[in-house]
């Protein structure tokens, strides 16, 4: 599990204490230590507490991305279903305006 990993360094880097994390949580500083510690797994909830204060996906505060949050300029979403020709002409269409773009500027 990556979840305890990434949540000590999200803490340091933000500057503040585990006990400092456990108010913004409402936890203790004890779960948030067992939690950094990969000895128990912060409920969903807390989940979505940590990815919204930290600014992340929950996707990558549990190890699943290395995609720390969304950005709608760099992904295009494409509705199920999406055939793998037309998944190629839209990549190689975004590619042709992106350097036609390139050139105008």
């Amino acid at each position: 599990m990556i979840v305890g990993e990434r949540l000590s360094q999200l803490r340091k880097d933000k500057g503040l204490r585990q006990e400092d994390l456990a108010k913004i949580l409402g936890v203790s500083a004890k779960s948030v230590s067992l939690y950094e510690r990969e000895l128990r797994s912060p409920p969903d909830d807390i989940k979505i507490q940590l990815s919204k204060y930290f600014i992340v996906s929950v996707d990558y505060l549990m190890g699943l991305s290395e995609v720390e949050q969304f950005d709608e300029k760099r992904y295009l979403i494409l509705t199920e279903g999406t055939t793998d020709d037309i998944k190629f002409m839209v990549k190689e269409y975004a590619e042709y305006l992106s350097c036609k773009h390139e050139k105008a500027t």
